[in-house]
């Protein structure tokens, strides 16, 4: 079973999730936004050792806890190739984009390790596949509110980052914004089939089933 532990952390309470199987004491991290001390001593509280750090997208408040949380537990970090495009002034350090690394690859930024992920699937049901710290999970793209951003379903979750809210959706009005990819990738997710519990980004955690019978944007 998928243990969900959420910390709300900054001045735009960005959701960082802390995730598991129940009996295992290595966990992931997802959207490390701010703080990274109160992250790692809820770790130590709970006893959970990061495997990696994964990454819904490149925005300064969903990655401004990576360095150090990378560099204290020399994990990598997980995020989509697409990502590398953004401006360094919205993703908080130096992200370079380059045309020289695929899937699987690794690269440095910033003294940060970075495994890159490709997710070219545009049908519901399409994603890369990763397995980390016993967990397997599909990595869907949904770009819009930023070219590389992408959802993780893991079990029955499905962690939304900044495309999918509570009664709303990401905003698509910074750089690097796309409203049309951002409405391709919402009819993506209505088209899943799974009830998926929905923890986004930022606020309350929903139901897909809750959203597309009440979002506006679904």
């Amino acid at each position: 079973m998928l243990k969900i532990h959420v910390l709300p952390l900054g001045d735009y309470q960005t959701n960082c999730y802390i995730v598991h199987e129940e009996n295992s004491t290595d966990c992931l991290i997802i959207d490390p936004g701010y703080e990274p001390e109160i992250i790692s001593s809820y770790l130590e509280e709970k006893g959970l050792t990061p495997a990696a750090i994964l990454l819904t997208h490149c925005h300064f408040d969903h990655v401004g806890a990576v360095k150090d949380l990378a560099a204290q537990y020399d994990c990598k970090v997980f995020l989509d190739k697409k990502e590398l495009a953004m401006p360094p002034m919205l993703t908080n350090g130096p992200l370079y984009y380059t045309d020289g690394y695929g899937d699987g690859d690794t690269l440095t930024l910033a003294g940060i390790p970075i495994q890159v992920l490709e997710t070219p699937g545009h049908t519901p049901g399409e994603g890369t596949k990763l397995h980390l710290a016993g967990l397997e999970m599909t990595v869907l793209h949904t770009p819009g509110h930023t070219p590389g951003s992408v959802c993780l379903i893991m079990e029955d979750t499905l962690f939304s980052g900044d495309t999918l809210f509570a009664g709303s959706c990401g905003r698509t009005d910074l750089p690097c914004g796309d409203a049309r990819a951002m409405r391709d990738s919402l009819r993506r997710l209505a088209a899943l089939s799974e009830n998926y519990r929905v923890c986004p980004g930022h606020g309350p955690s929903s139901t897909l089933n809750r959203e597309k019978q009440t979002n506006p944007y679904l």
